[in-house]
């Protein structure tokens, strides 16, 4: 995987280097013909070959001797010029500005060498024109006109072009191919460490690594907190199913314990020599363990439904404080909290919301018996209603704070609940039940101080 991608990064760096060759080269190509062209047309068509071509108006022949013309002499003083004027046989009959050392006579081969060459100074070009009979030589100082002169043979241009290019693509190949490994082993060494590191997330690996600089040092930093979060979930995960693990032990022992009870009791049932009273008392004992096993399935029934965001609701608009005065009311009705102190509580007489009151009543009363049940006889619980929360308030003594961080979780049992009965259930229920209808419950508490239980519901829309 490691060269794949390496090779992948690779033939396309190659293939771009390519490209930019072709293109570069036929541009190349391009502007040296053009070039040529132009410079070919531009050798006899500058401004100082037409001055030197039309210089000859300014030359008047009179018995048969040239001579230049007072503007023709101020042409050349402007143009900072000389010259020089021959007969047929190249001899000097007439100069003007000319230098010290130009010769008196010029023959062919030295009309030439003063056109291609420098003869005179290097900041001197000569020309050479003609009028009738006579020839003249023009040399003007300062033009910043400079001669190249080439010898260009067809044959061994192109070998040499050929030669030449080919050893440029062979030596751009070979720097391109260099490049090109040394960055797609930059690209691909992350990439394939990326792979790498997802791997082992896959694997449940869950390491830190350190993140290397450049580009992707935020990805890497990504991965990480990702194995971070993994890791936690990983271990959130599995702490909930040694606990999902405990209450399915814990339910079903006490299914097992009313269905030995209903065993037992129905086993003596058949005594044909037991009492009346007898029968009476066991048949209740079998009716309550029953209804215990009938709560117990409830409870998972229920909790499965709120887990799975099935709860059917039907909303009516109930005011709390009656609805809450009445739980408050039954539960002293209830023969095991008749002596309770418990005590209600109204900051107004009107907290209209909208309530399912069969599944509200369950909340709100796991909420109460829980004050009730897991503390002293004598605890005191005051239930106190305004216009944003219900509050439950005990002085008993108190829920740890290890316990109180799980106090929510469906599979967990406080230290305080060993001896009492239940599912284990009943304050996850009811928190869900709360939420399902788009309010918050928070529970505060202090060893040996008590407990307080916060309900918000959302407020009626008018």
């Amino acid at each position: 995987m490691k060269w794949k991608l390496t090779a992948r990064f690779l033939f396309s760096v190659l293939s771009i280097v390519i490209i930019v060759i072709f293109i570069n080269t036929a541009i190349l190509i391009g502007l040296l013909t053009y070039r040529l062209a132009t410079d070919s047309e531009g050798v006899s068509a500058t401004e100082e070959e037409n001055f030197v071509r039309e210089f000859q108006k300014y030359i008047e022949i009179k018995n048969g001797a040239p001579s230049v013309s007072a503007d023709g002499l101020e042409q050349l003083h402007q143009r900072n010029a000389w010259i020089q004027m021959l007969d047929a046989n190249g001899q000097v009959i007439d100069a003007h500005f000319a230098p010290e050392k130009a010769s008196l006579h010029y023959a062919p081969i030295d009309l030439i060498q003063v056109y291609k060459y420098k003869e005179f100074d290097s900041d001197t070009t000569v020309y050479i024109g003609s009028k009738g009979d006579f020839s003249y030589l023009i040399g003007i100082k300062g033009s910043g006109v400079t001669r190249f002169i080439m010898h260009v043979s067809g044959t061994s241009l192109l070998q040499f072009v050929g030669k030449f290019g080919l050893f440029i693509v062979i030596a751009d190949l070979l720097v391109a191919t260099l490049v090109g490994w040394l960055f797609g082993r930059t690209l691909t060494k992350p990439l394939y460490a990326m792979i790498e590191r997802i791997h082992q997330l896959k694997n449940h690996e869950h390491k830190s690594i350190k993140a290397p600089g450049g580009v992707y040092k935020p990805v890497f930093e990504n991965l990480n907190e990702v194995s971070q979060e993994l890791a936690a979930h990983e271990q959130e995960r599995k702490r909930l199913e040694i606990m999902r693990e405990e209450w399915i032990s814990n339910v079903s022992h006490d299914m097992k314990t009313p269905l030995a009870s209903i065993r037992g009791y129905a086993e003596l049932l058949n005594d044909d020599q037991l009492a009346h009273s007898e029968q009476s008392e066991y048949a209740k004992i079998i009716e309550k363990q029953s209804l215990h096993m009938q709560d117990l399935l409830d409870d998972l029934n229920l909790t499965m439904r709120l887990r799975h965001q099935r709860l059917p609701l039907t909303l009516s608009n109930v005011n709390m404080v009656p609805f809450i005065r009445e739980i408050v009311i039954d539960t002293l009705n209830t023969p095991q909290y008749e002596l309770a102190n418990l005590a209600f509580e109204a900051a107004t007489e009107n907290s209209p919301h909208q309530i399912d009151e069969h599944f509200m009543r369950r909340a709100i009363m796991n909420f109460l018996h829980n004050a009730l049940l897991h503390n002293a006889p004598d605890v005191s619980v005051v239930v106190s209603v305004d216009k944003d929360a219900i509050t439950i308030t005990d002085n008993g003594k108190g829920i740890a704070a290890v316990d109180l961080e799980h106090i929510f979780e469906r599979y967990y049992r406080g230290t305080n609940t060993e001896k009492t009965t239940g599912t284990g259930l009943g304050t996850a229920i009811a928190r869900d039940i709360i939420e399902a209808h788009g309010g918050t419950v928070t529970i505060t508490s202090e060893e040996g101080k008590g407990t307080s239980v916060h309900i918000y519901l959302k407020k009626e829309q008018s």
